[in-house]
């Protein structure tokens, strides 16, 4: 059985820095693009960022760029999402899955791809 956990949300202030991580077991990671996808108040879910098996191929939303750096470590089955600079509109519940579509101009749910439970990020102002 495919279990995705995330970890690492929490209440910060404006400016600040947090770091997610999600790790994936029962599921060997070959050829998987993996990513964070986040869903605000009265939002629909939005691909964040995601990165390709290797990690020659990331994406990023717009509104995070340079400020947010995916990365995942295949040996260990965890993916990361390092944010900093944190902004109130990037309170969210944040959602890791595994087998997604990913390009450099996409980052896409697909039939198969495994979700977490999500962890929640506050930022205040």
């Amino acid at each position: 059985q495919v279990q995705v956990v995330e970890s690492g949300g929490d209440v910060v202030q404006a400016g600040g820095s947090l770091r997610l991580s999600c790790t994936i077991s029962g599921l060997t990671l070959h050829n998987n693009g993996m990513g964070w996808f986040r869903q605000g108040p009265r939002k629909e879910r939005e691909g964040v960022s995601c990165i390709s098996w290797n990690g020659a191929i990331t994406y990023y939303r717009d509104s995070v760029k340079g400020r947010f750096t995916i990365s995942r470590d295949n040996a260990k089955n965890t993916l990361y999402l390092q944010m900093d600079s944190l902004k109130p509109e990037d309170t969210a519940m944040y959602y890791c899955a595994a087998d997604v579509g990913v390009w450099y101009s996409y980052c896409a749910d697909r039939t198969g791809a495994y979700w977490g439970q999500g962890t929640q990020v506050t930022v205040s102002s």
